[in-house]
């Protein structure tokens, strides 16, 4: 047996099609306004994704770049003339910022309302009561994925890998809300020698660490579900978490690593775009 692919750019074609539609019937031009801070490498990757995306959905992107040394103080500044601004409907905090800026304060700064990334406390606290219209985007991806292959999630075991609160943990709530039984694992689970007890009793496998091959193929239960997170370059190669080849033989559907999760984010991005505008 070799597991079907969960490719999530077919995914995200398809909901960028229906998302142009309901933008085209608003009949409004949408802007989104990405603050980033300093530079990097990395985020300019991102930054041209989410543009081309936005292009072809006729959203206007605007990119603001303030310097390394931008304050707490000014970052909020800034940030406040754009809550007020009623032509900006999302914002967007680019990541990483310089590490005198912390992102849990920096996130406090815009508006629920316009936070598209659905990480302000309010965002987050509505993930909690399931009742968020803006979810967390890496999360929303990994559920979108999920639906896409019709698989009940109603008692199904769910193990996460990774707490974060960007995926992690908003991910284990949003999957309880659909009575799946979730176990989440991280360094703690890794250290008392755990991890792989708990990987091989789980039909369906979330990873999000960042560390190559930390997951073993072998550790897969048989016609389990994978959705692999992590993105690391080794080489001039990009690969996940799991281990892939051997995954494979033993999984029903897996993420390749690029093209499972990461297109669909993007896609993610723009749809709690439009249900700001809504907002």
């Amino acid at each position: 047996m070799s597991a079907k692919l969960l490719e999530g750019k077919l995914i995200a074609d398809q909901l960028r099609e229906i998302l142009k539609q309901k933008i085209q019937a608003a009949h409004a031009r949408l802007r989104l306004a990405s603050i980033q801070v300093g530079t990097n490498p990395a985020t300019e990757v991102y930054i041209k994704s989410q543009k081309r995306i936005a292009d072809l959905l006729g959203i206007d992107y605007q990119l603001h770049a303030l310097p390394k040394e931008t304050s707490q103080e000014a970052f909020c500044a800034f940030a406040a003339g754009l809550n007020r601004d009623a032509g900006v409907q999302g914002i967007i905090v680019q990541l990483p910022l310089p590490l005198h800026l912390s992102y849990t304060e920096v996130i406090q700064c815009i508006v629920p309302e316009k936070d598209i990334e659905g990480m302000h406390p309010i965002n987050l606290g509505r993930v909690v009561f399931g009742k968020a219209r803006i979810l967390p985007c890496t999360a929303a991806a990994a559920m979108e994925l999920l639906q896409s292959i019709g698989m009940g999630l109603s008692g199904k075991e769910v193990v996460i890998i990774g707490h974060s609160e960007i995926v992690g943990k908003p991910l284990a709530l949003m999957l309880m809300d659909k009575l799946a039984t979730v176990t989440v694992c991280h360094i703690g689970t890794y250290k008392a020698g755990k991890l792989e007890e708990h990987v091989r009793r789980a039909d369906i496998l979330i990873v999000a660490v960042g560390k190559p091959g930390l997951i073993k193929g072998e550790w897969i239960k048989e016609k389990a579900v994978i959705i692999d997170i992590g993105i690391n370059k080794i080489g001039d190669k990009i690969v996940g978490d799991v281990e892939f080849e051997e995954a494979q033989k033993h999984a029903a559907w897996i993420t390749p690593v690029p093209g499972g999760v990461g297109p669909l984010t993007v896609m993610m991005l723009m749809r709690n775009l439009v249900e700001a505008a809504h907002l």
